[in-house]
């Protein structure tokens, strides 16, 4: 893929904070959160505290005013050390864009200036009945006079329980059909809210367990855009930072584990032989393989960014890159999925106990199934190669 000299290049000065966040937080809490499942509240108010929650946001509202450029090279750094945290940092990012994008100036106040950008927010859209189509809702919000109440279960949505807001998706009041989506930002200490437990093979620390909305009360000023919208807003402000924001982090995690699978193996030499692993030219070609696919990456991640960012200033839909976007997507879940494996196969047995490697394998197994899946990914992607309509609401669509 051809990129212009400067698209290949990133800007350090605004990292340093970013990166002792990663190097004294983040990596130190890694293990001890997935052992415990422990939820990385700290790791959040960390970057909070280094401004990096608000990368997107205007600076009048309390952000860094920076573009996704710089949003998925922190996702890809923070994915380097804790995948986990990489995914509440980017849904978190996500939805304060999205708020960005169809907010009010008064949302933004409330939502993302506020308590010095401390309020974490996340998506909240899938539901049980439509599986990886989360995208598709089959609950329907009541009118409440002028506002409106929220009855949902939502089947993953990530920092469930733990998330001082959520932008949640639903039918519009008396939908006239299924496209017809309403957003709102819901309060994460309203009345009503329910979180389930969650336990899983991986990303054991992200909390990514259902929700329910019962009743929840949700006034007209925390509406996002208008009765509706919500079509739109899904293909032009959920989906583009989401799915470069989750390539990112994967991207992050196969750079990570890679790192730690050559550490290990020049670092590990076998007596009897008087050979560092490394010295083995099997173990070499290995690594050679996986290398060749983390590079893929990099300049693939940096030039859809960059496209985000013209469309941004533009004013232009972001969905115009959809596909390429979940090209980039499905490529780093497969890629993490590669080298995750690799690094376990060079380092042997260290590698299969429980640590940084064998966390990042189990890890990596969720980027094959977060929405959209690889599998449906691949079917969107196809259907555009032929010529064919991606519809997602109606018949002939996923």
């Amino acid at each position: 893929m051809a990129t212009s000299t400067a698209a290949r290049k990133i800007d350090d000065s605004p990292y340093p904070q970013l990166d002792a966040v990663v190097a004294d937080v983040i990596r130190a809490n890694a293990d001890r959160n997935d052992r415990e499942g422990r939820f990385p509240r700290e790791n959040l108010l960390a970057l909070a505290e280094a401004g990096w929650t608000g990368v997107l946001n205007d600076r009048r509202f309390g952000g860094l005013g920076l573009g996704h450029v710089d949003f998925a090279e922190a996702a890809y750094r923070i994915g380097q050390a804790d995948a986990s945290t990489g995914l509440v940092y980017v849904m978190h990012v996500g939805a304060a864009q999205t708020i960005n994008l169809f907010g009010t100036d008064d949302q933004k106040e409330r939502w993302l200036k506020a308590d010095h950008g401390r309020l974490l927010g996340t998506y909240s859209t899938s539901e049980r009945a439509t599986g990886g189509h989360w995208w598709y809702n089959l609950s329907e919000a009541a009118r409440d006079g002028e506002d409106y109440r929220l009855n949902a279960d939502k089947s993953f949505t990530t920092s469930s329980g733990q998330a001082d807001f959520y932008v949640a998706q639903t039918r519009t009041p008396g939908a006239k059909d299924q496209a017809d989506i309403i957003f709102f930002i819901v309060d994460g200490k309203a009345e009503g809210i329910e979180s389930k437990p969650w336990e899983a093979l991986g990303v054991r620390a992200n909390h990514s367990g259902g929700i329910s909305y019962k009743n929840v009360h949700v006034p007209k000023r925390d509406r996002l855009g208008a009765e509706g919208q919500g079509k739109e807003i899904i293909y032009d402000g959920v989906s583009p930072v989401y799915l470069i924001g989750l390539g990112a982090v994967w991207e992050g995690l196969a750079r990570g584990v890679l790192n730690a699978a050559v550490a290990h193996t020049t670092g590990f030499v076998h007596k009897d032989r008087n050979k560092s692993l490394s010295d083995y030219q099997a173990i070499r070609q290995e690594l050679g393989a996986a290398k060749v696919l983390v590079e893929s990456l990099r300049p693939w991640r940096i030039e859809l960014a960059h496209k985000l960012d013209e469309l941004w200033r533009a004013g232009k839909p972001q969905s115009e890159i959809l596909i390429p976007l979940t090209e980039f997507k499905v490529h780093a879940a497969e890629v993490a999925n590669k080298v995750a494996s690799t690094a376990l196969t060079v380092t042997g047995g260290y590698g299969y106990h429980r640590g940084p490697i064998e966390r990042a394998f189990r890890d990596a197994r969720a980027a094959i199934a977060m929405g959209p899946s690889n599998i449906i990914a691949r079917e969107w992607i196809g259907k555009a190669q032929v010529g064919l309509p991606l519809e997602l609401f109606y018949e002939g669509g996923e």
